[in-house]
């Protein structure tokens, strides 16, 4: 079988907008819960994450606070060199 992504002309093979195909499982899944259903799941992961349970202490907080971005540290171990002028070293002169 052909790769189509190969001779598709550049263009991006990924779903634009919204997926059709999850869309009747969301349906399905909108019809069959209530919002008292979802609210006793998460009373359910509160109450396993007060136990001490640390991925369901994970979960929650994740779903309560967002998920924390990264932070980087960044050190670097050069010198700084006094009295060095970048644009006359680059310039063409």
């Amino acid at each position: 079988m052909e790769d189509k992504r190969r001779n598709n002309g550049g263009h991006s093979t990924a779903a634009k907008g919204i997926d059709k195909r999850k869309n009747k499982y969301r349906e399905a899944l909108d019809r069959a819960c209530t919002v008292e259903d979802v609210e006793k799941v998460l009373q359910a992961l509160r109450n396993e994450a007060f136990t001490g349970e640390v991925p369901a202490m994970k979960l929650f907080l994740e779903y309560y606070l967002g998920k924390p971005t990264q932070t980087i540290e960044a050190e670097t171990t050069h010198k700084v060199i006094s009295g060095l002028d970048l644009e006359s070293l680059f310039s063409n002169k």
